[in-house]
């Protein structure tokens, strides 16, 4: 019989592990992705808040349904512009926060 013993992990400690450490490549797509994840699901549930349907925010906005969809599912080839525009419809206040770490340009 072996023994197996179960590692437990921090969520910090797994994505070093599993996806690579802090600012490293990978993690930093990572990290991107998952932003705009999040981002495409603020829309979603900003949307459904206002009590529209895709088709009714793209309406406002001037654009297919299947673009308030694919936006919602996922935000990558979308233009700040759009996201803006987005938002606008939605009565939605945005903030960007902009930061300067040690002369690299993040965007938090």
């Amino acid at each position: 019989m072996t023994n197996n013993k179960l590692r437990i992990y921090t969520l910090n400690e797994a994505k070093d592990r599993f996806i690579g450490k802090e600012d490293t490549e990978q993690r930093d797509k990572y990290e991107y992705e998952l932003r705009l994840d999040l981002l495409g699901e603020m829309i979603k549930k900003a949307r459904k808040e206002r009590h529209l349907t895709q088709s009714q925010l793209g309406e406002l906005i001037g654009v297919q349904k299947s673009q308030i969809s694919r936006i919602e599912s996922n935000a990558k080839n979308v233009t700040i512009a759009t996201i803006l525009r987005v938002f606008h419809a939605l009565k939605a206040k945005v903030n960007f926060n902009v930061e300067l770490m040690d002369g690299d340009f993040k965007i938090a």
